[in-house]
């Protein structure tokens, strides 16, 4: 058994746990506190401007109206960076402007819509009708430091590669200038906007209503791809394709984003009507 503790000799003073008083830190020094008060952390509130705030109204409105799905693609972007590597010079000489991408991808856009008019279409929920143009207008999303605006190039379907690198040009230069009208951004029967600018991997863009799709595209990377049953590295870009499933079926969401590919891979499927 082990021994019994002795028992103290005098008696162990009790308090009341109200009379114990709290131990205080030392207080730090007056150069220590400034500094942690310069580090606290803070909050700013700033009114949404007029822009931001329509921006919001017209996303949610899409996204409280529309049954909106995407569908994805990849696109190999070796041949139209060696189009555009071959001529861009002589292009720049003739034109006064540099040939870009963005061009390739209108044009094709207006190819399939062509092919697939129910992406070109919108419903009109006040009549319950389902309206489709014989005309493309095909809105280019810009961002600007007030926020991001959507200018529309109208009469794609009969303008080239020029013709459309010319007026993104003016219409992009107007937006940075902040000099866009509201005829500028008004109407759009299809749009897309272009993430890889600033390096967007991969991304479901959100519909511009009251459009019914939009084509996002993303940036180039090289993969590594089978081609003819080897593995080689491409310069390779996701596109993304949302649509209102209420007036698009996936099979014709499906077969429009290939026809995007097979524009922008091979542009010589324009000259042939394929």
């Amino acid at each position: 058994m082990p021994p019994v503790p002795p028992v103290p000799g005098q008696a162990i003073d009790a308090k009341p746990v109200s009379a114990i008083k709290p131990t205080v830190a030392p207080a730090a020094p007056a150069g220590q506190a400034e500094a942690a008060a310069k580090g606290g952390r803070s909050e700013q509130r700033v009114k949404m401007n007029r822009m931001r705030l329509r921006i919001g109204q017209r996303l949610k409105e899409a996204q409280n109206t529309c049954a909106m799905l995407t569908t994805f693609n990849e696109i190999d972007m070796s041949n139209i960076q060696e189009m555009r590597k071959v001529h861009k010079d002589a292009f720049l000489k003739k034109h006064a402007f540099k040939l870009g991408f963005m061009s390739a991808f209108v044009k094709a856009a207006a190819h399939a819509l062509a092919d697939q008019p129910s992406v070109n279409a919108v419903i009109d929920d006040t009549t319950k009708e389902i309206v489709y143009r014989d005309y493309v207008d095909i809105s280019v999303a810009v961002a600007t430091p007030k926020g991001l605006v959507v200018p529309v190039i109208r009469g794609v379907e009969a303008m080239n590669f020029a013709d459309i690198e010319r007026t993104i040009n003016e219409l992009g230069e107007k937006a940075r200038k902040n000099e866009l009208a509201v005829e500028d951004m008004d109407g759009g029967t299809f749009t897309i906007s272009n993430g890889g600018v600033f390096g967007s991997m991969f991304g479901t863009p959100i519909i511009n209503p009251p459009q019914s799709a939009i084509l996002g595209m993303h940036g180039i990377f090289d993969r590594p791809v089978a081609i003819g049953g080897k593995v080689e590295i491409r310069p390779m870009m996701y596109v993304a394709l949302t649509y209102d499933h209420r007036l698009i079926d996936g099979r014709e969401a499906v077969t429009f984003l290939r026809k995007i590919k097979a524009v922008v891979e091979d542009p010589r499927v324009l000259l042939l009507d394929m």
